[in-house]
């Protein structure tokens, strides 16, 4: 699926998505993925519905969500390059995700963030109602 929007364009295709500045960002920019191989980010992707964010040709960010399609859905590695924030495009990323045709009627969506709470409660994202019933297993370097 593709959408445009005053020059930018998010395409869900997966053909365009360059995985390599995919990794370089996560790996050396992102708080949650720096010790991710690029082997880890390939496999990722292959197994998440992926957005990427194009300004012509290039890619200036990217999120990808985890899901069953029916029931639950988790948000991850959503980001947009530094150059390019401050337009509204973390904004529109999330309209473009929320509103995906395959991610419609779930009972459940979650993300994890340390600084963009204000961004995903525009999205009706909340902490959790009963953190008391969920439980992890991490890695020991999980954010």
């Amino acid at each position: 699926m593709l959408f445009e929007k005053d020059g930018f364009e998010v395409d869900t295709s997966g053909s365009r998505l360059d995985v390599d500045a995919i990794h370089q960002f996560l790996s050396k920019e992102s708080y949650w993925a720096q010790t991710r191989t690029l082997e880890q980010t390939k496999t990722a992707i292959e197994n998440s519905i992926c957005f990427g964010v194009y300004h012509g040709e290039r890619q200036v960010g990217f999120a990808r969500v985890v899901s069953d399609c029916a029931t639950f859905a988790y948000i991850g590695d959503v980001f947009i390059i530094g150059e390019y924030r401050g337009r509204g495009l973390s904004k529109w990323l999330m309209e473009v995700i929320v509103a995906h045709p395959d991610l419609q009627n779930l009972r459940r969506w979650v993300l994890a963030t340390r600084d963009a709470h204000g961004l995903y409660a525009q999205y009706d994202f909340n902490p959790l109602v009963h953190p008391d019933r969920w439980m992890e297993r991490t890695a020991p370097d999980a954010y």
